[in-house]
Order: C-alpha cells, then structure tokens, then sequence
C-alpha cells in the first residue's frame, strides 16, 4: 500500500494530475463513540491501517491535486467479499455465528465509483470520508443478506473476542460524511438499498 503508492504519485507529479487514493476505516482505532471525522486523530491498529495511512501522509505531502477517500466494507460484484462469503458458507451450515460488536457501513463499490468520478469532474482536492448510508453491525448485516437472499438459516451473535482473527478490527467504523455532502457532493445510497441492487445484479449474471 505504500511502495506502489509511491510509484503512483510520482507519476501524478510529473504529469500534473489529480489523483484518487482509496484508504479505509482503518486508520482509526475504533474507540470513539460517534463518527469519526476527516480531523479526527488517527491510530491504526493492525499492519493494513498503518501501511494505508503512510500512503495518505506521502499522497500529501508530494502532492496538491489529490483526493484521499477513507472507506469501509466494501463489495463488489466481482470477486471476494463478506455477501458472497455468507452465501457460500450458508450452503454448508445450519448455523453461523456472526460478530456484532464491530460497527461500521457496507459500501457498494458501483455507488462509490459513481462518486469518484463525480469528485474527478471538480477541483475540490481533499481528504474525505465516503460510504453508502447507514450503519450496521456485522451480525445485522449477514442477517440482512438471507433475509433479502430467502434463506433460512440460524445466525448467533457473539462478540469480536470470540472470533478468532490475525488482525484487530476496529469496534467503530462509523466515518461521518458531513464534509462530502458540505462539499457538494450527494451522499450514497443506503446500504440495504445497495445490498438489494447487488443480489439483483447477481442474479442476473447467474442467469
């Protein structure tokens, strides 16, 4: 995240163009109570946050046309992510046990997409948070995906501590895009709505 990051910008340099650089949740460490803002301290607590946040630090200070856009459990139609995960584990098991004490927001990388080239087509260079609407634990998110997906299966809650992980996740995701929509930008689609959109689309390349 930092080395190509490097190789990145010094081309945006040389060629005098703005660059895009998606950063994530990460950066923080998840203590807060409420929203964490684009001023807010950062304290990444596992390898992915630090390394994130040194390519945020070299993106500013070499460049000036930038926009660091932090962001927070992302899907996409293509590839790995938590819905396709639940889906598949759901085919082999009666019962999943899902962490519900880390908060945060899905976002649809088709929404977000939307919103960088929205950024691309102004000048107004910065630091911002981006993700669809509303907030959700894990837990609340996987049971979002089978009831929407009609499948019946039994979900238990438990707590980040007794889920065995490599890597600390921040509890709280919760990224405010106050500034985005002070900047003129129009916010994202809530995250159900996003979830719909997604299991429609994959239904159809299924087809």
């Amino acid at each position: 995240n930092t080395t190509a990051t490097k190789h990145i910008v010094k081309c945006a340099k040389i060629l005098d163009i703005p660059m895009i650089y998606i950063s994530t949740d990460y950066v923080f460490d998840g203590t807060k109570d409420g929203e964490y803002t684009e001023n807010d301290e950062t304290n990444p607590i596992n390898i992915y946050g630090e390394s994130k946040l040194a390519g945020e630090k070299y993106v500013q200070e070499i460049l000036d046309k930038y926009y660091i856009v932090r962001t927070s459990w992302v899907f996409n139609i293509n590839g790995k992510n938590f819905i396709e995960t639940m889906l598949r584990l759901s085919k082999a098991n009666n019962q999943l046990s899902i962490v519900n004490d880390q908060i945060g927001s899905p976002t649809y990388t088709k929404d977000l997409s939307r919103l960088l080239v929205d950024m691309l087509e102004t000048s107004k260079y910065g630091l911002y948070h981006a993700t669809n609407e509303g907030y959700c634990s894990w837990y609340e998110f996987a049971d979002t995906i089978f009831k929407l997906a009609n499948i019946n299966i039994d979900i238990k809650a438990i707590n980040s501590n007794e889920y065995a992980s490599r890597a600390k996740r921040p509890l709280n995701s919760k990224l405010s895009k106050d500034k985005l929509i002070e900047y003129g930008f129009k916010p994202l689609p809530h995250w159900e709505d996003a979830l719909k959109d997604y299991l429609i689309r994959r239904r159809d390349l299924l087809i």
